[in-house]
């Protein structure tokens, strides 16, 4: 029974529960807010709160125990000269813990673990986001114009082609118009030259070849009268 035990285990051991903690607590010195559960949120409240206590005193033991658990020096100049001096005037309550709701998935309840007096890193951090939901929106209206501005310069420049181009295609249907005839034109002309030419030669050839045949059948004729008086 866990009568007046206050440590929360977290379902871990006590060596994985201490490394948890610590990794929380740098993570709210370097970054000034944490997201993480409720319960792991609230136990690591009290760690951190009574170490920025103790770095109220800047004494060589008090850097030597933050440093056993921080274990990075850079962190423990940074608790010591930069988050431990804005709580001089303020007795505890150095961190605020903001509920989130539960968590899809486990319905675990998250929270904000954030030190007190350092929101403006938030407020920033948020401003920052919705300048960047609204710089779409402007880039969407530049990209318009842009486009406009193409489509119209694209125009003009298709309009200036076509006027360069024009004058040169009408000037060259004429002249080939005026050329196309007359070369039509000699060429029935050389071939009803070339015509009467090529019957000639043609019936020449035919009285040619006529005039080369006779004689061979009437050399034939009497050598075959020959042989049969022989026979």
């Amino acid at each position: 029974m866990r009568h007046r035990n206050r440590t929360k285990k977290l379902g871990r051991t006590r060596s994985h529960r201490r490394a948890t903690l610590r990794n929380l607590s740098m993570a709210l010195v370097q970054h000034k807010q944490i997201k993480t559960t409720l319960v792991k949120a609230k136990v690591a409240r009290s760690l951190i709160e009574k170490m920025i206590t103790a770095a109220k005193q800047d004494t060589v033991a008090a850097r030597r125990h933050a440093f056993k658990w921080l274990q990075n020096h850079q962190l423990v100049k940074k608790l010591f000269e930069e988050i431990a001096p804005t709580f001089a005037d303020r007795n505890g309550g150095y961190t605020r813990v903001i509920k989130l709701g539960r968590r899809q998935g486990d319905g675990a309840e998250l929270a904000i673990l954030q030190l007190v007096g350092f929101e403006p890193v938030v407020v920033e951090k948020t401003g920052e986001k919705k300048k960047k939901k609204a710089a779409p929106e402007k880039k969407a209206a530049a990209a318009e114009e842009a486009t406009e501005e193409k489509v119209e310069e694209k125009a003009e420049e298709v309009k200036e082609k076509a006027a360069q181009k024009k004058p040169k295609k009408e000037a060259k249907p004429k002249e080939e118009k005026e050329k196309k005839p007359a070369a039509k034109e000699e060429k029935h002309k050389e071939k009803a030259k070339a015509a009467p030419k090529k019957a000639e030669h043609h019936e020449k050839a035919k009285a040619e070849h006529h005039e080369k045949a006779e004689p061979k059948k009437k050399s034939e004729k009497p050598k075959s009268a020959e042989h049969k008086k022989e026979k």
